[in-house]
This record gives structure tokens, C-alpha cells and sequence, in this order.
């Protein structure tokens, strides 16, 4: 359906403290990357702001979700953790079941809605 509107889940653990879709989209480009900075760049931000979310992320939770090795002539890198693997794999799947199990108060929301005029 070309005008579903985007339903979004975000967790908020504490006051300040939240995973929501930019870090899930981030440790999924790290993932699919290998890297801090590249999957920074796939989401059009800094590396000092993609870095800045890793640390926070790895702060959340009991292990670290990403581990990296310094750049340099045989080059850095970036992997997720175990715990990391798990974080993503347990957040896709809550986004997932979100929208297919609100698909009928989705569909009530969309017939209400008045769109905005062009």
C-alpha cells in the first residue's frame, strides 16, 4: 500500500536511555558494513555521531552490542557482538509483529485521516 503510514516502535528503558529505528538501522549497517564510519555515511551522519551512538548503545546493555579494531594501514573495523546479533534480531522482530498485529487499527487510522493539503 503506497500511503501506509510509517508505524515505528521505540523502547524507552529509562529517562533519556531509548533504542528506536535510527540505532536498530545503524548496528544493521554496521553488520552489513563492517564498519563504524560506512554505516554512518549509509544514513547520511557523521562518524563522530554514528561513534557517539555506538558508545551509547554499548553503555545500555550488560556487553557491549559493537566491537571495533583501530583504523591504520591494515584498516579498522566494526562487528556486532553476540549481544548485539541479538539486540537487532529481537528489535526487527517487535517492529515486525507491531505492524502486523495493528494492521486492522492501522487500516481504521488511514480511513480517519484527513491528508494534508497540497
Amino acid at each position: 500500500m503506497a500511503n501506509a503510514p510509517l508505524v515505528t516502535l521505540r523502547v524507552d528503558f529509562s529517562p533519556g536511555v531509548r533504542l528506536g529505528p535510527g540505532k536498530a538501522d545503524l548496528l544493521e549497517g554496521i553488520r552489513d558494513t563492517g564498519s563504524i564510519a560506512a554505516a554512518g555515511r549509509r544514513m547520511g551522519m557523521s562518524y563522530k555521531r554514528a561513534w557517539m551512538l555506538v558508545e551509547a548503545m554499548n553503555a545500555m546493555f550488560v556487553a557491549p552490542l559493537v566491537t571495533s579494531t583501530k583504523g591504520g594501514r591494515a584498516g579498522g573495523g566494526a562487528e556486532l557482538t553476540e549481544a548485539g546479533l541479538a539486540v537487532l534480531s529481537a528489535f526487527r522482530a517487535m517492529e515486525d509483529r507491531l505492524r502486523r498485529d495493528n494492521a486492522a487499527e492501522i487500516a481504521i487510522l488511514l480511513r480517519l485521516f484527513r491528508p494534508p493539503a497540497d
